[in-house]
């Protein structure tokens, strides 16, 4: 496949126009001024469009499509436990296999072309991500209340199983990752272990929620003596790379620990706002030298995976948090929703338009009435640009979505699928 004087968003987050980018296989053969020499078996004339990395969502809760739009205006505790743990109660396999894949077909819509998602039923959102033929980095949350047993929990089996059985499937589209799903759902014992298991795997990433209210972060300070992040660390759970998701209460010494263990911040600010967690205060997580992504949590909470949206929004809230209006540039954005996510999921191959780098990659309709006038269109992107926007993405170098159609996912089919176990869902509560 060969893009013809197309403009591009390059590796280094800068504009350039008339290029040509040619699709081999599952990579990104060729990017120049001139056609390449060798024929390709479709060529797309790129005027009027930009072509850059796809989208990595660095948090989410797949399965939970099922409950967009369910319990609305409440506060954060009474919708997890008058909605959404009763709903979560009630699942089956089936109803979240469709509801990973009615996720995924949002997610192409929206440029997303790899998640990191945290939940249960893993081996059904495996089976659902792969035959949408998206990435993603999913791992079976550990959560351990009564302080049992870690290796006698169910979750704990149900992880070890999952990471033997797909760890690495669909020729690298599945990563397995570890995950604890915060400090205040288990005792340290279950943290410890979970660590000790992580470090003998060797490959593989942790998921984890910190600070994402500020009670959760009073009362672990309350508990330990310690901040969630520094109680994690001390846990071990830092010790392999780890998306920590949210990070709204997270203080400087807490920004500290992560620079020093490699820890990324996945930023949810519709999440968190929406819910009114907080804001994730990016400008300083920056500063510091840690490394950033973004993440939309789950539809029950957000309602969107609108990408675009998030990071338009993360730095629209970032400005009114800090009260200093150059708190995030286009580009900081533009690289946590691209390379930072992809260096999160361990994807190092991905993320960037680049010559050897997987082809997961998006083009963008900039030639609509709200791309103009052009002062600077890297900020027309994140400011003025939507999800509609996105008109083609690409997993590997194979086109999944475009112009409104998908070519893996019969998508009336799946929002059927989605109703009907909604539906049934909601008779047995």
């Amino acid at each position: 496949m060969l893009f013809k004087d197309i403009t591009i968003l390059n590796e280094d987050m800068e504009i350039e126009e008339h290029r040509y980018v040619s699709i081999t296989g599952d990579h990104i053969s060729y990017i120049g001024n001139e056609p390449p020499a060798e024929s390709h078996d479709r060529e797309i004339d790129g005027r009027g469009r930009l072509l850059m990395s796809g989208f990595f969502n660095a948090h989410a809760h797949s399965p939970m499509t099922l409950m967009r739009g369910y319990g609305e205006n409440m506060a954060l505790q009474d919708w997890l436990t008058k909605k959404i743990f009763p709903f979560e109660d009630k699942l089956y396999p089936q109803a979240v296999y469709w509801a990973t894949m009615l996720a995924m077909a949002e997610s192409l819509k929206f440029g997303i072309v790899s998640s990191s998602d945290m939940y249960y039923f893993c081996e059904d959102m495996a089976k659902a991500v792969i035959d949408s033929g998206a990435k993603d980095n999913i791992s079976r949350s550990v959560v351990n209340p009564a302080g049992i047993r870690p290796e006698s929990l169910e979750s704990f089996r149900e992880m070890k199983d999952f990471y033997r059985e797909f760890h690495g499937a669909a020729e690298g589209r599945i990563k397995v990752d570890m995950s604890l799903h915060a400090e205040y759902t288990s005792d340290l014992a279950t943290a410890e272990a979970l660590a000790d298991h992580a470090r003998s795997l060797g490959d593989v990433n942790m998921q984890v929620h910190v600070s994402e209210t500020a009670t959760e972060h009073r009362e672990c300070l309350e508990r330990h003596g310690l901040t969630p992040a520094a109680y994690l660390e001390k846990a071990g759970i830092f010790d392999v790379p780890t998306v920590a998701a949210h990070c709204v209460w997270s203080t400087e010494e807490d920004l500290d620990i992560f620079r020093k263990k490699g820890v990324t911040v996945a930023a949810n600010p519709v999440s968190n706002m929406k819910l009114a967690s907080g804001i994730c205060d990016v400008k300083k997580v920056l500063e510091k030298g840690v490394d950033l992504a973004i993440g939309t949590d789950s539809v029950a909470s957000n309602n969107s995976l609108d990408f675009i949206e998030e990071i338009k929004t993360m730095m629209i809230g970032c400005k009114v948090a800090t009260g200093d209006p150059t708190a995030v540039s286009a580009k900081d954005a533009l690289r946590a929703a691209t390379a930072g996510g992809a260096k999160a999921q361990g994807r190092y191959d991905s993320g960037s338009l680049k010559e050897g780098y997987k082809a997961d990659v998006i083009m963008l309709d900039i030639s609509g009435a709200n791309m103009h006038p052009v002062h600077s269109l890297i900020n027309n992107l994140v400011y003025s640009s939507s999800g509609s926007d996105v008109v083609m993405t690409l997993v590997d170098g194979k086109v999944l979505w475009e112009k409104g159609e998908y070519t893996t996912i019969d998508i009336e089919k799946t929002i059927y699928q989605v109703e009907k176990a909604t539906e049934n869902i909601l008779e047995r509560l």
